[in-house]
């Protein structure tokens, strides 16, 4: 069947913004626009609701989970009127992930192995995925969108695409900025006045994504479209924008740090670790990231990066002067010239009149000095964690420069 768009469907738990973008991306490059996205209970009542429409391309994600698996197989068997028969290559690839973890296949895990009659199974790294063609559908079960089932994806979608009007697409992602303001800066596209590209804003984990969406008769036409009206977008975001499609915040701060050769330590206090786990989950962080330290305590700012028992009597650890102390502590330890350091109060509990729950100071070191911010997060202890590592970030990545 010609494939005209596509939707996403996460069963039991929403995607990663990085798992969302790179579906997004995938089937961008078959020039295929993901026109919805939705999240489901591992309910088969539910799920079949949620793929009621007919002609499109349904992307369904399980994640890990055994039981969202089979409410997928289950339930694309009975829309499709298709027999669940054993599926050798589905066993197969079952029992060749579990060898790999050096453990047998489980009795219950077994019945993943049926599969709707006539469905294909993807190849994969150690990834379950198949997919189910119909005159009227087409449906894509997968666990979680590795490099191998993200490049079938693409090459399911070119196939089905074949014959229609190309789609380019094309997800800016921006930080420190808000919705309103960047809805004011592209007006110009969000009001219909520029007709060849469509865009459209979201509000994606702390940060705004601008998705930009070009139709032509093949997909170079429509990529060359996409091409013109990204620069001029990017132009209006500036230096907010800081990469695009699944490039994260982290890895652009990698990529920055290790073009200059510069090294980073991290002090954390409220945030925990958050910091340095996401800069250590870049793939070559050990070229940048030096070392990260959790000094929770007022003992632990002392002791490990010698922050002034008179900052900590006089301004207390929730403040600039503290924040400043940490970074350059954490810097002259380690002998990087770059840093962050993180203090506030992530809540529920600990807040007062001058410093309420959210509350948070960051600091910043580069070659050229030293820099510090005072922010009042809203939103539940995960919430302010998580805005204060992203905005720690988001300042590091601005102090150190463009690309």
């Amino acid at each position: 069947m010609g494939l005209t768009a596509a939707r996403l469907v996460a069963i039991g738990a929403p995607l990663a913004a990085d798992e969302e973008a790179a579906v997004t991306a995938a089937l961008a490059a078959a020039g295929v626009p993901l026109e919805a996205r939705m999240v489901v209970d591992e309910d088969e009542a539910a799920l079949e609701r949620a793929l009621a429409a007919r002609g499109l391309l349904t992307v369904i994600v399980t994640g890990a989970g055994v039981s969202a698996a089979d409410v997928a197989r289950r339930t694309v068997a009975r829309l499709t009127g298709a027999r669940l028969v054993l599926h050798d290559r589905m066993l197969a690839a079952l029992e060749e992930a579990h060898r790999r973890r050096d453990r047998p296949l489980p009795r219950r895990e077994e019945r993943l192995a049926l599969l709707p009659q006539g469905a294909a199974v993807w190849p994969g790294d150690g990834e379950m995925a198949w997919s189910l063609e119909t005159p009227d559908a087409t449906y894509v079960v997968i666990g979680r969108p590795g490099p191998p089932v993200l490049a079938e994806l693409t090459a399911m979608a070119r196939r089905g695409g074949a014959g229609r009007a190309a789609v380019a697409v094309r997800t800016l992602r921006t930080a420190g900025v808000t919705l309103a303001a960047v809805e004011e800066r592209l007006t110009p596209w969000l009001a219909g006045e520029a007709s060849d590209v469509t865009v459209a804003v979201v509000a994606v984990d702390g940060e705004v994504w601008a998705r930009l969406r070009a139709r032509g008769a093949t997909l170079e036409a429509a990529a060359a479209t996409l091409a013109a009206a990204e620069a001029d977008v990017r132009a209006r975001l500036g230096e907010d924008c800081y990469g695009c499609d699944d490039e994260t915040l982290e890895r652009v701060v990698g990529r920055r740090l290790v073009r200059r050769r510069l090294t980073l330590a991290v002090a954390e206090s409220c945030t925990g670790g958050l910091v340095g786990h996401r800069l250590t989950s870049v793939p070559g962080s050990s070229t940048f990231f030096e070392r990260g330290v959790v000094v929770y305590s007022n003992r632990a700012k002392q002791d490990l990066l010698g922050v002034p028992e008179e900052v900590l009597r006089t301004h207390g650890a929730v403040s600039a002067p503290c924040a400043e102390a940490m970074v350059r502590g954490v810097c002259a330890r380690s002998g990087t010239a770059c840093g962050l350091s993180i203090t506030g109060i992530a809540g529920p509990d600990g807040g007062s009149a001058s410093k309420p729950v959210g509350t948070v100071f960051i600091g910043v070191a580069v070659p050229d000095g030293v820099e510090t911010r005072r922010f009042l997060f809203t939103g539940g202890r995960a919430a302010v964690k998580a805005l204060s590592a992203q905005m720690a970030l988001d300042m590091l990545r601005r102090r150190v420069g463009g690309e």
